[in-house]
């Protein structure tokens, strides 16, 4: 496989996925929170990252955390970003 390879850029090397979770409608007050609490619901967005070309679009909801590594997964599709097995990965898979 070839691979087109780039100069790294300190800051710019990771790929970087946000998870954000809900927090409106906890506190009794409708413009409260209360702190360190959310929901098990929110979005997934990717960051902007110029060196890797990823240009952030509208980020994907879930519901629970159980949805959470599928919307990850379904984001990484989205641009396009194959990921690489690291060793303790490699150990489960026959060659």
């Amino acid at each position: 496989m070839e691979m087109d390879e780039r100069k790294a850029i300190h800051g710019k090397k990771m790929i970087e996925i946000k998870l954000r979770f809900w927090t409106d409608e906890i506190a009794e007050s409708k413009k409260k929170i209360i702190q360190k609490h959310c929901w098990d619901a929110g979005v997934v967005r990717i960051t902007k990252n110029d060196l890797h070309g990823i240009k952030p679009d509208a980020p994907i909801p879930f519901n629970s955390l159980l949805e959470i590594l599928p919307k990850i997964e379904k984001t990484l599709e989205k641009h396009k970003i194959k990921l690489h097995l690291g060793r303790k990965a490699r150990r489960y898979y026959s060659r």
